[in-house]
């Protein structure tokens, strides 16, 4: 089984900090100045002038210009279930593909929809580290064969495995309460390693959607890719087309927060675990770093993210004005009590120096000034939790997702 977190291996690893005390001080740039020096009075303010200079900052800094819909998309329906989950779902594997034809790259989407409903339902959907096939057990899940590609280059056994990381998906649960949900490999958009992009999309549709591959990021080809799925989902008659919910953890809760911040038409965005490079404060030194996830990962970010190596404070932004960026749009962050690496704290922090732009649309935020205690939710619009445990996602973490999406969402 392959790692979904960011824990950098194969580099001489500098020292890493887990001391409050040693966190260091540091001043966060401000999210309600404009560029001209002006200050941020009011909703429209941010929507007109400030939104689009800090989601420039994104771009041109971290991770990359972002492509608007594809024009050649198109979709073909492989299979479908109607007794799927002993009965109580209906499930679609529908691949789309990305360009003309039937050669060119495709992203194989599962989808999940409670059979005893006739009214659209609301769909979290999210992208997987393992292919379809590995959040579930059942037989009719296609076998992903970018997966077993990605095997066959790390020399691993090709063999096919099915419900390896069934544990992170509960869609029994999902579907009980109500929701659907929408999974895609994310290797279907560009392999996790460095020369991913040489296969992926970023090479691929380079002359389609007019942009070089060094002009945007691995993280930006798989949030590009959500925003696809969610143009099919708009168009399939079971979804509630304006109550898509993105969703990731770890490197992929990054991913989440990115096509959230591009794409207004999620409904929310969720970050489980994302830590550095995600919800955590960059200019906290406390676990990863910046210095080593662009060491270890380069080809998350565009280049210029690794110029800020030696001096993160030149950094012309940080990740609450990332997270900020959901607004006014439900926004959850979700840490764990054993992943240090992830800096729970900074993510914390995250979220509570986004409540700055919630309150311009009247929104509430987290309501504490304090790090909750584990297991216990907080929040409102922006909500929060730290659960008991490792770098994952878990039941726990589905149900507050749940619960969000009822009181916010449904």
């Amino acid at each position: 089984m392959f790692c979904s977190c960011s824990v950098m291996t194969g580099f001489a690893q500098p020292p890493v900090n887990y001391d409050e005390a040693k966190v260091g001080v540091y001043q966060l740039p401000p999210l309600l100045i404009t560029n001209s020096k002006t200050k941020v009075r009011s909703s429209s303010d941010w929507d007109h002038t400030r939104r689009k200079e800090v989601l420039q900052l994104f771009k041109e800094n971290m991770y990359g210009q972002f492509p608007g819909p594809d024009a050649e998309m198109h979709v073909v329906m492989q299979k479908i279930d109607s007794s799927a989950i002993d009965g109580l779902a209906i499930s679609k594997q529908v691949r789309i593909y990305l360009s003309k034809g039937e050669n060119g790259p495709y992203i194989d989407l599962l989808l999940y929809i409670p059979a005893n409903t006739t009214q659209p339902v609301p769909v979290f959907t999210s992208l997987n580290f393992q292919g379809n096939h590995n959040i579930s057990m059942d037989e009719n899940i296609l076998i992903s064969q970018h997966y077993l590609d990605f095997l066959k280059f790390k020399k691993a056994d090709a063999s096919p495995t099915r419900g390896v990381q069934e544990r992170r998906w509960p869609v029994k649960a999902l579907i009980e309460h109500g929701y659907g949900l929408a999974t895609a490999y994310y290797g279907d958009l560009e392999q996790d390693h460095a020369d991913g992009w040489e296969t992926g999309i970023r090479t691929s549709l380079a002359h389609q959607l007019h942009i070089k591959p060094a002009d945007w990021s691995a993280i930006g080809a798989w949030a590009w890719g959500l925003s696809r799925i969610l143009d099919y989902l708009q168009t399939d008659k079971n979804v509630a087309a304006t109550k898509v919910i993105v969703m990731g953890h770890s490197r992929l809760g990054k991913t989440a927060l990115w096509a959230g911040a591009n794409d207004p038409r999620f409904a929310a965005v969720i970050s489980n675990n994302s830590g550095e490079g995600g919800a955590a404060l960059t200019r906290r030194n406390y676990g990863e770093t910046l210095s080593i996830i662009t060491k270890a990962f380069p080809h998350w970010f565009i280049s210029k993210y690794q110029s800020y190596q030696d001096d993160v404070n030149t950094l012309p932004m940080d990740q609450h004005m990332l997270l900020a960026l959901a607004a006014p749009r439900p926004l959850y962050v979700a840490s764990a009590t054993n992943d240090k690496w992830a800096d729970p704290y900074g993510e914390f922090l995250g979220a509570k120096n986004a409540e700055q732009v919630y309150a311009l649309f009247n929104k509430k935020g987290l309501g504490t000034d304090q790090m909750p205690a584990p297991d216990m939710p907080v929040g409102n619009t922006i909500r929060y939790h730290i659960r008991t445990g490792d770098h994952d996602v878990l039941l726990f973490d589905w149900m507050q997702y749940i619960k969000f999406g009822d009181e916010l969402v449904k």
